[in-house]
C-alpha cells in the first residue's frame, strides 16, 4: 500500500492505542479547536476538550484541570497544545471518565459500535464460514469476480479481496440492488492506493445509504484487513439482503399474520427481525408447538422449533426421527439434513444452532423464509393493503432520515421513524449532536421508558429546543411527537437535518468566517464553480427543473474534482431512462468522492428541493473541508496515486466518525 499514509504519531505505544478511525476522528475535533480562535493554548484545553461527550458528561472541569496539569506539569499555561499532547490528555482523560462509569478504558476501542466488533477483536469462524459461503454461492458468477472466486473460508481470503472494495461494493448491490453505479466503481486487475480508496470510500457511504452502521470504519481499516471490522459490515450487508422481503411491499401475503387494518400498521411498523420471529411463531402455532420464540438464539437451541417449523413447511422431507432423537446436537443435524431435501442453503452447522448463534441461526431463518414462506398467495387480508395510503414521497424522506440518524452513531438503532422517535431520546441524541451543549441531559428520560409524561417530557424538550435553534413549529407541542404524528415528524427532521448541514459547513470558519450560511449561499457557491470551471449549466433554484437530466450536478461534481466524472460514461439525458441513469452516476460518483447522502435517483429526475439541497450541501461540505494543497493536485493523473490525493480522502471518515466521540 506504498503511497497511502493515514493519521500517524510519532509514538508508536500512542498510535497503537488508536483505530484509525478514532484518530481521524480526535484529529478532526482538534483543527477544528485550533480553527476557532488559533493555537490550542494549555490553558484552554480543559474547556475546549469537554465537548467530547464521554468526558464533558462524566469528567468535571476541575477534574479535567488537574488532570491536564499532572500531565503536562513541566510546561505552561501558555503552552501551544500539538496533536499528540491532545491525544496523551484525552487518553488520561477517558480512562478516568472510564473508570467513573465503570466501563472499559480507552484501550478497549470504547467508542466502536457492538453491530459491526467485539471487544477482543475476535472474530467467529463459523460466521465467516457462513458469510465466504454466501458470497461464493451469490457472486460466483459474477463477470469480474468469478476469476477470484470461490473463496475458501478456511483462510483469510476473504479480507484479502475486500482490500480493493470491488467485492464489497458488489455485495451491496446484491443487497440493495442499484443501491452503487457500477460504472462508478474502479475495476481492474491491479489498483492503485487512490483507486482502492475511492472504491472504499464508495462503498462505505454506500452502506451507510442502505442502514448499515459504520461510524467506527474508515478506508484505512479495509486496506489494513481489520478482520473485525470487516466481517462485522459483510455481516451487515448479508443480514440486509436475507431480510429484504420481510415487508408488505415485496412480500404482501405477510398480512395473513394479522386480523385486522389496525395489525397490519401495526405489523408494518415492525423491524424485520420481529416480523420474521412473528411470522416463525404463526408457522409454529399450525403445529400445534406450544412454546413463543422470542429470540434466535436461546429459544431454538433444542432443535424442536426448527424441527416443527420444517414440518409445516416441507412435511413431504420430514423424518419421524427428529422430534423423537434426544441429543439436541443430532436433532439439529437432522434438521439441517431436512433443510437440505428443501433446497436451503445451509447458514450454520449443528454446533451452531445447539450454541445459539444469533447471527447465524436469525440467516437459517431468513433464508427458509425466502425459499418457502408457507403463506398462502390468495388471501383476503390483502383487501387491506388498499386502504392504507401509499405515499412514496412520505416513504423516501422516511428513508432518508432513518439513514441519516443511524450514520450519526446514536446509542438506538432506527428502525421505523415513525414509531422510534416517540420517546424523544434520538431525537435529543441528534441534537446533541448538531449542536453540542443544547441538550440538558440532566431532565432527559434514557430509555426504556415505560410512563408515558417521562416521553412527553423528552418531547417537549425535542420543541423547545427546535423553537431555539429556529425551526418553524407553529402549533406543535411534544406530545405530537409522542402520538407518532407523521407529517410533523418528517418535518422536525429535515429542519434538523438542515440545520446540522448548515452548522457543519459554517463551522469552516476559513471559508465561511464565521457568518451564518443559507441555502442561497449553497446555490451561488454551487453555480460560481460550475461557471468557473467552464459548465454550461446553472441551478436558478433548488426546484429548478432543467437540473432533472443531472447534467448540473456532473458538472459540479468534475469542478470540485476532475477525476471524480468520466464524461464519456455520461448520457444527455433527454428522455426518464437517460435522466435516472444520470442519477444514478451522480449520486455514486458523490459518494465516491466522500459524501454522505442519502438520497434516491428518482429525487434528482423528480427534482426533490429537500434532497437536491442535501446533495449540493454535501458536495459543497467535501469541497471546502479539502486542504489547499489537494485541491491544486485534483487535476494529477489518477496513476500517480499520490500520498497527498490519498490522505486528501481520508476526511470523508472525519466527518463520519467524529460524531461519536461527541
Amino acid at each position: 500500500m506504498a503511497g497511502y499514509v493515514g493519521v500517524l504519531v510519532s509514538d508508536p505505544w500512542l498510535q497503537n492505542q488508536f483505530t484509525q478511525a478514532e484518530l481521524r476522528s480526535l484529529k478532526t475535533h482538534y483543527h477544528a479547536m485550533r480553527r476557532e480562535s488559533g493555537p490550542l493554548r494549555l490553558s484552554d484545553l480543559a474547556s475546549r476538550i469537554s465537548r467530547l461527550k464521554v468526558i464533558g458528561e462524566s469528567v468535571s472541569e476541575e477534574e479535567r484541570e488537574e488532570i491536564i496539569r499532572s500531565e503536562c506539569h513541566e510546561v505552561g499555561d501558555n503552552y501551544e497544545v500539538d496533536f499528540e499532547l491532545f491525544l496523551r490528555v484525552y487518553l488520561k482523560l477517558h480512562a478516568h471518565a472510564s473508570t467513573k462509569m465503570n466501563t472499559p478504558a480507552k484501550n478497549s476501542s470504547a467508542f466502536l459500535k457492538a453491530a459491526t466488533t467485539t471487544l477482543l477483536h475476535t472474530i467467529s469462524q463459523s460466521e465467516k464460514a457462513s458469510y465466504v459461503s454466501h458470497i461464493n454461492n451469490y457472486l460466483g458468477q459474477d463477470k469480474f469476480l468469478k476469476k477470484y472466486l470461490p473463496l475458501d473460508p478456511s483462510t483469510n481470503d476473504l479480507f484479502e479481496i475486500a482490500k480493493d472494495g470491488i467485492l464489497l461494493c458488489k455485495l451491496i448491490n446484491l443487497a440493495v440492488p442499484g443501491t452503487i453505479d457500477e460504472r462508478a466503481i474502479n475495476m481492474k486487475g491491479m489498483l492503485n492506493p487512490w483507486e482502492r480508496i475511492e472504491n472504499h470510500t464508495l462503498c462505505l457511504n454506500s452502506a451507510k445509504a442502505i442502514g448499515c452502521t459504520v461510524v467506527n470504519i474508515g478506508t484505512q481499516d479495509i486496506i489494513e484487513g481489520r478482520r473485525h471490522l470487516v466481517l462485522g459490515l459483510v455481516a451487515q450487508i448479508i443480514k440486509i439482503q436475507l431480510l429484504a422481503d420481510l415487508n408488505l411491499k415485496k412480500t404482501p401475503q405477510l398480512v395473513e399474520l394479522v386480523d385486522t387494518s389496525e395489525d397490519v400498521e401495526e405489523l408494518m411498523s415492525l423491524p424485520p427481525e420481529k416480523i420474521l420471529l412473528r411470522w416463525m411463531n404463526f408457522q409454529l402455532k399450525k403445529a400445534s408447538y406450544k412454546k413463543i420464540v422470542t429470540n434466535f438464539s436461546s429459544d431454538i437451541k433444542d432443535g424442536e422449533a426448527y424441527a416443527h417449523l420444517l414440518n409445516v413447511l416441507a412435511p413431504e422431507h420430514s423424518n419421524p426421527s427428529t422430534l423423537t432423537v434426544k441429543d439436541h446436537l443430532e436433532r439439529a443435524k437432522l434438521v439441517l439434513e431436512h433443510a437440505d431435501r428443501m433446497g436451503c442453503k445451509r447458514y450454520l452447522t449443528a454446533k451452531d444452532i445447539v450454541e445459539g448463534s444469533p447471527n447465524l441461526n436469525l440467516a437459517f431463518v431468513a433464508h427458509i423464509f425466502q425459499h418457502r414462506n408457507g403463506l398462502s398467495t390468495q388471501t383476503k387480508q390483502i383487501s387491506f393493503l388498499d386502504t392504507l395510503p401509499d405515499d412514496s414521497q412520505v416513504s423516501r424522506e422516511e428513508r432518508a432520515f432513518r439513514f441519516w440518524l443511524n450514520s450519526l452513531g446514536n446509542s438506538t438503532y432506527i428502525d421505523n421513524i415513525f414509531e422510534d422517535v416517540r420517546n424523544g431520546w434520538v431525537l435529543l441524541e441528534a441534537l446533541g449532536k448538531a449542536s453540542p451543549g443544547i441538550v440538558n441531559w440532566k431532565i432527559a428520560n434514557k430509555p426504556p421508558i415505560k410512563m408515558p409524561f417521562k416521553k412527553v417530557e423528552n418531547c417537549n424538550q425535542v420543541v423547545k429546543i427546535g423553537k431555539q435553534l429556529k425551526f418553524s413549529l407553529v402549533n406543535i407541542a411534544g406530545n405530537d411527537i409522542v402520538q407518532g404524528n407523521k407529517k410533523l415528524i418528517l418535518a422536525y427532521l429535515w429542519q434538523l437535518m438542515r440545520y446540522n448541514m448548515l452548522q457543519l459547513l459554517k463551522n469552516l470558519r476559513f471559508h465561511s468566517h464565521g457568518k451564518e450560511i443559507g441555502d442561497a449561499d449553497i446555490r451561488e457557491w454551487a453555480n460560481a464553480l460550475v461557471r468557473k470551471s467552464g459548465g454550461q449549466t446553472c441551478m436558478l433554484s433548488f426546484k429548478d427543473k432543467s437540473l432533472s437530466n443531472g447534467i448540473f450536478f456532473l458538472e459540479l461534481l468534475s469542478a470540485v474534482q476532475p477525476r471524480a466524472v468520466n464524461w464519456s460514461l455520461v448520457t444527455k439525458g433527454e428522455n426518464e431512462e437517460e435522466k435516472k441513469m444520470n442519477a444514478s452516476y451522480i449520486i455514486s460518483s458523490a459518494r465516491k468522492l466522500g459524501c454522505s447522502i442519502f438520497l434516491l435517483p428518482e429525487d434528482v429526475t423528480e427534482v426533490n428541493q429537500k434532497m437536491i439541497l442535501t446533495l449540493t450541501a454535501s458536495i459543497m461540505y467535501w469541497s471546502l473541508n479539502q486542504p489547499a494543497e489537494d485541491k491544486t493536485s485534483n487535476s494529477s493523473d489518477s496513476e500517480n496515486g499520490s500520498q497527498s490525493e490519498a490522505t486528501s480522502n481520508s476526511s470523508t471518515d472525519d466527518a463520519t466518525s467524529e460524531s461519536s466521540l461527541e
